[in-house]
């Protein structure tokens, strides 16, 4: 079950992910926290390293069908190339 720390990382965009990310990282670095803020900061930072993986993957998912789609195009249009003459032919 999602939480609301789950629910409010999955609304954030990229952008905003990584640089909340890159803050809690930063406050883990410098230290002066307690244990349970150190946790919480940590319990964050996964959260919010899930949501850029998550926009990450997503945006790989989409170039891997762009490609794909711009490939079988291709393939397409080299196939009706190909083709093209002979069936001229055979319409002559």
């Amino acid at each position: 079950m999602a939480t609301t720390t789950d629910a409010a990382a999955n609304a954030l965009g990229y952008e905003q992910a990584r640089d909340e990310l890159i803050e809690v990282v930063r406050r883990l670095e410098a230290g002066g926290t307690t244990l349970e803020e150190s946790l919480a900061l940590w319990e964050r930072g996964e959260e919010l390293a899930k949501t850029c993986r998550r926009w990450l993957e997503g945006a790989r998912a989409r170039l891997d069908a762009a490609l794909a789609s711009e490939d079988s195009e291709e393939a397409a249009a080299a196939a009706a190339a190909e083709g093209g003459p002979e069936g001229s032919e055979e319409r002559a």
